[in-house]
């Protein structure tokens, strides 16, 4: 079956960029169409045992059939490459994956300190209730070493890799170790919000495929000015 997943999706892509209306989808000027090139089955030898873990087979898929990153949804997939004799995915927050936690079972929602979490948010420092700014400031900063330890520190995302951004620092995560292993999470922590599954209409989670075939599908009916099922 998975000879079939990704069969001419790489030719619709070129197709779609092609056209002159595909500006019009959104964050279509930050990949510009552009696919990286696959990577051939020694490349994801190389990737996997780098990194300790074998990828996802809808991704792992993708990457040696369709691209090593580039077009897809928000501003891109993030590119995978070899640099620096090492692999690494690159874009905006990619450094976000810890490579050497991929092996670790992500958390999974809601977040395993939750109780924490919610006292903090309650304990966050108000600086209307400060005289003096220098207190408010060493307060603050306090409060927010423990805030990046709990909510936003690498622990959180074990076993996961960060895939795409959608600007203000909002980012898409692809779960690669434990029970959500190839589901997409969104990730609004900027927001002060916690991790979530995206989920498809039906409620069940979304895995790397259909997270890929969903955005080019509404991408083509944006370009082309359809409507879906049309």
């Amino acid at each position: 079956m998975s000879d079939q997943w990704w069969s001419g999706i790489r030719e619709r892509v070129a197709e779609l960029g092609a056209r002159e209306s595909a500006g019009k989808v959104f964050g279509a000027y930050g990949h510009g169409w552009i696919l990286a090139d696959p990577l051939s089955a020694d490349d994801l030898a190389d990737l996997e045992a780098q990194l300790g873990v074998e990828l996802p087979e809808e991704y792992r898929t993708f990457l040696t059939r369709v691209g090593a990153g580039g077009a897809g949804p928000a501003y891109g997939l993030f590119p995978v490459r070899y640099a620096e004799q090492r692999w690494q995915w690159e874009g905006d927050g990619a450094d976000m994956t810890k490579t050497s936690l991929l092996a670790l079972p992500f958390p999974g929602s809601p977040h395993p300190a939750a109780e924490a979490v919610e006292r903090l948010r309650a304990e966050r420092p108000d600086e209307d209730e400060y005289d003096d700014e220098d207190a408010f400031e060493t307060a603050y900063e306090a409060w927010e070493e423990q805030w990046y330890d709990i909510f936003l520190g690498p622990a959180r995302t074990a076993g996961a890799i960060v895939i795409s951004h959608l600007g203000c620092a909002l980012r898409e995560w692809l779960i690669v170790s434990g029970p959500h292993r190839g589901t997409v999470w969104s990730d609004p922590r900027a927001d002060d919000a916690d991790l979530e599954p995206l989920l498809d209409p039906e409620g069940r989670p979304v895995t790397f495929r259909n997270w890929y075939t969903r955005w080019l599908e509404e991408a083509e009916h944006t370009a082309l000015g359809t409507a879906p099922g049309a």
